[in-house]
C-alpha cells in the first residue's frame, strides 16, 4: 500500500481515537469515574501513538492541522447530538471556516505529498 494512503488512513484512525477519547473525557466527570478516566488515557495514547506514525511521512504541520481541524468538526457535532450542546451562528460559521482549512490544505497543499 501507498505509504501517503497508509499515513491517512492512521490519521483517520488517531482522529477517531481523539475524538472518541474527548467523549469519554466528559463522562469522566473530571476523572472521578475509572473506567472513562481509563479510556480518555488509552485513547488519547493510542490517537499521539498514531499521530507519531502519520508524521513520519505528512509534515507535523499539516498532519495537526488536519487532526486538530477534524478533531474539532467532530466534536463539535458529538457535542451538539449526543450532549444537546447548542451550537450559535458563530460557533457553525467558525466550523465552516475550520472545514474550508482542511479542505484547502488537501486540495491544494503541496506539503501533503499529493
Amino acid at each position: 500500500m501507498n505509504s501517503l494512503i497508509y499515513a491517512y488512513i492512521l490519521l483517520g484512525l488517531a482522529i477517531v481515537s481523539e475524538v472518541t477519547g474527548s467523549t469519554f473525557l466528559v463522562k469522566s466527570q473530571g476523572f472521578t469515574k475509572l473506567w472513562p478516566s481509563l479510556a480518555v488515557v488509552v485513547l488519547f495514547s493510542i490517537a499521539f501513538y498514531l499521530l507519531s506514525q502519520v508524521i513520519k511521512v505528512i509534515p507535523l504541520g499539516i498532519a495537526y492541522a488536519i487532526w486538530a481541524g477534524v478533531g474539532i468538526v467532530l466534536t463539535a457535532i458529538i457535542g451538539f447530538f449526543i450532549f444537546k450542546q447548542s451550537l450559535d451562528a458563530a460557533a457553525m460559521i467558525g466550523i465552516g471556516l475550520i472545514i474550508a482549512g482542511v479542505v484547502v490544505i488537501n486540495l491544494f497543499s503541496t506539503s501533503t505529498g499529493h
